[in-house]
């Protein structure tokens, strides 16, 4: 059987990330045309393969990236969205683009899936969607997921990860300490383990499988806003296969994959300039006529979300939001732990302080029948989140190495 080590070698994955990040050091001019050109080759690919294809949209990147296609590359993509899991103030700029809004899936009862039923049932979305996906592993051992459960504990591999010693399956010693506890018996270690349950599912029922099911059912393939520079599980895999894929399952555009964060604000600027200059009556004259806006429906000014505050530039020239820096569904905690405070459970406290309440305190029950919700992990991992301690020593707040945040 061949290893994970000898297909990389096979596949020249390593010369493969090697370009693919010396294109992340390019100046904006660059990564803009490169950008638009890779875009432009995903479009006429597809048309050549029968394929339709949208976009995929949710917070700023993929808003910009929408305009992007439509306004600079002349693509006609319809956006598709789970809106309903955006903060309003995105789900008010969807609406103005005329954003497709997917619902979640369905129960077997016939009921959709909500944020509560899904943390409930399958676990909290915590630290990040690989982490989450190793503790949740832990949590539900079976006899065909043992060796990976012994690598996750370890870092020791299997055959098929070329029997190394001290791989990237293994959780950092932070998360090991939280969470290993389940393997204790079998690893002869002797780590906690916390009485709630930790899931990277939460976006398979909110908005994947729904989204995935609305392309399939269009025969249409994605183009998203990723960007390697962002880090995670998808990172390699983009420096790996680049901004276009065409695999036997996988077929997807990141046109954006060579951007940095500053990249994509340089951008964000003027696709917001375009839309105060006479794209957005464009737009709302276009949607007015297809009857997908109401005659009192109110345009946003800008594009940029009223989450994320505006965009100003530092002394030195680094652009910045001056509220959020990232955003998603409220009742997300993954890289919560990295977070500076005020953080996004903060800031919800604050427009919000009904949902952060019930989000809090009341959005599980144990198995007793009693309430709890995000405080009780946030205090687990050792994230502050009382409003009355933000600012100077926050209540439980970590700080990590760069190494240790995921």
């Amino acid at each position: 059987m061949e290893s994970v080590q000898e297909r990389m070698e096979r596949l020249g994955t390593k010369e493969k990330i090697a370009t693919f990040m010396q294109k992340e050091k390019q100046p904006y001019e660059f990564k803009r045309k490169y950008a638009q050109i890779r875009a432009e080759e995903f479009a006429s690919e597809c048309d050549g393969r029968g394929l339709n294809y949208h976009v995929s949209v949710g917070g700023l990147d993929s808003i910009v990236l929408y305009l992007f296609l439509h306004e600079i590359c002349h693509i006609n993509a319809p956006g598709v969205s789970a809106s309903t899991l955006e903060d309003k103030s995105i789900q008010w700029v969807h609406k103005a683009l005329g954003i497709i809004n997917v619902p979640p899936l369905k129960r077997e009862d016939g009921t959709y899936w909500t944020k509560p039923r899904v943390i409930q049932e399958f676990g909290f979305p915590v630290i990040s969607k690989e982490v989450a996906g190793k503790i949740e592993l832990l949590q539900n051992p079976t006899e065909k997921n043992k060796t990976v459960r012994h690598a996750i504990i370890t870092g020791e591999t299997g055959a098929y990860g070329g029997w190394q010693k001290n791989s990237k399956m293994q959780l950092k010693q932070k998360w090991l300490e939280l969470f290993g506890g389940y393997e204790n018996e079998n690893e002869g270690c002797d780590y906690e383990k916390p009485d709630f349950k930790v899931s990277s599912k939460c976006c398979y029922y909110l908005k994947e499988k729904n989204c995935d099911d609305w392309g399939k059912e269009h025969n249409s393939v994605p183009y998203l806003g990723l960007m390697a520079s962002e880090g995670g599980r998808r990172a390699r895999s983009l420096r790996m296969n680049g901004c276009n894929y065409f695999g036997a399952s996988t077929i997807r555009s990141a046109p954006f994959a060579i951007f940095h964060r500053q990249d994509i604000l340089q951008l964000a600027l003027e696709m917001d300039a375009l839309w105060k200059e006479g794209l957005k009556e464009k737009y709302h004259e276009k949607l007015l006529k297809e009857n997908c806006l109401s005659n009192s429906f109110k345009m946003p000014d800008s594009i940029i979300p009223e989450i994320y505050g505006t965009i100003e530039k530092k002394p030195d020239g680094t652009l910045y939001t001056t509220k959020a820096q990232r955003t998603g569904c409220s009742m997300c905690g993954f890289g919560i732990h990295i977070e500076k405070r005020p953080h996004r459970f903060d800031l919800l406290h604050e427009s919000n302080p009904k949902e952060w309440d019930y989000l809090m305190f009341h959005m599980c029950k144990d198995k007793d029948g009693n309430d709890y919700g995000w405080a009780k992990v946030l205090d687990y991992i050792g994230v502050g989140w009382d409003p009355t301690t933000i600012g100077g020593n926050c209540k439980g707040q970590i700080s990590l190495p760069l190494d240790q945040m995921v």
